[in-house]
């Protein structure tokens, strides 16, 4: 027997929210093949619609990691628990 207090039990993640995180994964998932353009752009659809590519300073697969990171940020945002502490304001603006 520990003389420790018990820890507090951790609460799991919401249903809400884990449903908002395999949403926004399953929406985003790259989609077809990898093109390469005689320009040197290399993309790839996304299953949303959009156009994933490299540019200038930065590669196809970091495009992708936003768009991905992105994705699952807004997702869980427009989720969460009202009046839960956030880095940045919500609703966002436009």
């Amino acid at each position: 027997m520990s003389d420790s207090p018990e820890a507090p039990a951790i609460a799991p993640v919401s249903a809400l929210m884990r449903r908002a995180k395999v949403r926004a994964a399953t929406e985003h998932t790259t989609v077809g093949v990898v093109r390469t353009d005689p320009d040197g752009v290399v993309s790839i659809a996304c299953a949303c619609g959009m156009t994933l590519t490299n540019g200038p300073t930065w590669s196809l697969d970091e495009h992708i990691r936003l768009h991905r990171a992105e994705a699952r940020f807004l997702a869980l945002a427009a989720v969460a628990p009202d009046g839960i502490p956030r880095l940045v304001d919500w609703p966002l603006q436009s």
